[in-house]
């Protein structure tokens, strides 16, 4: 009898055909994928001359870190050298606060329209989600002329309030999502208990949402660190992020091409979004989700 349960549930021919199929053609899309990442890691670990008479897609005679020194402390900026590391942390500066802020903000602001509505939360909600569709470069002219009646432009905590009010239309959009599928009773019965605002908030509502907090999270940092635009029009010198940093350098010609300083400076702008993206990018779509139901 167990033999015969085997026969039956053996794959056939056809399927072991399929499995083949799918197997080949998702090697070779992740091969298509990750060999532009490749090209940049090998290229940013070899030398010039290595570069001028090699393949591409040769592996590295010996691994040569010069490019990845030279790009975070030795490259020249304009009339500046000193490589990427001040512009990283102006980068690491700006990001942390902006993220922190506005994720903290859109949850209290989601809260307060879901949990404890008023007259005119729908339309107050519309205006906000009004934002997310408001492009970056309408808003660069009222922003820097009010950085500059506050007295903080060409300032990393100019960059953090630009951040953070930009952001804030995307982090209500997410935490208002998310609280509509939280029982109002749990509201309710604080509230008989005799608990307020903040102390529901905090002790009832923040405990609920490590999911929405992590998308929120994931989706400012990623935008708060590509960021060009915002850097480049509120800030000049040693106040840039390292976006802006690292396209200064790519594009200041010092008479040879250094292709390889090129590859190791990218690669060091883009690590901490990656570092992100591995550690909590699993909880990303299941945060997206879980606000996508209510009940």
């Amino acid at each position: 009898m167990a033999n015969i349960d085997m026969i039956t549930q053996a794959p056939t021919p056809s399927r072991w055909v399929g499995r083949l199929l799918i197997w080949s053609l998702l090697i070779l899309f992740a091969i298509w994928f990750l060999l532009p990442a490749y090209v940049v890691v090998g290229t940013s670990l070899k030398d010039l001359e290595e570069i001028r008479g090699g393949s591409l897609l040769a592996l590295p005679h010996e691994l040569n870190f010069s490019a990845w020194k030279f790009a975070w402390s030795e490259a020249c900026i304009g009339v500046q050298c000193t490589g990427l590391k001040p512009y990283f942390w102006n980068s690491v500066s700006m990001a942390l606060p902006s993220v922190f802020l506005s994720t903290l903000l859109g949850a209290m602001t989601g809260y307060a329209l879901t949990k404890w509505k008023f007259k005119g939360a729908n339309i107050v909600f519309a205006l906000i989600l009004f934002g997310c569709f408001v492009p970056f470069q309408v808003v660069i002219l009222p922003m820097a002329q009010t950085l500059g009646l506050i007295g903080i432009t060409n300032t990393v905590y100019g960059l953090i309030l630009v951040h953070t009010v930009y952001g804030l239309a995307f982090t209500t959009l997410f935490f208002r999502n998310y609280y509509v599928t939280i029982p109002d009773e749990l509201v309710k019965a604080a509230t008989i208990d005799g608990a307020g605002f903040f102390t529901i908030f905090i002790r009832i509502i923040l405990p609920l949402s490590p999911p929405i907090i992590v998308v929120s999270v994931i989706w400012q940092f990623t935008q708060i660190w590509n960021d060009f635009l915002f850097g480049a029009s509120f800030t000049t010198g040693g106040a840039q992020p390292i976006m802006v940093a690292m396209n200064n350098l790519v594009n200041t010609t010092t008479g040879v091409k250094q292709y390889n300083v090129d590859m190791a400076a990218a690669l060091i702008t883009a690590a901490p979004t990656l570092l992100v993206y591995i550690i909590a990018g699993r909880y990303f779509v299941r945060g997206l989700t879980a606000g996508s139901v209510k009940g």
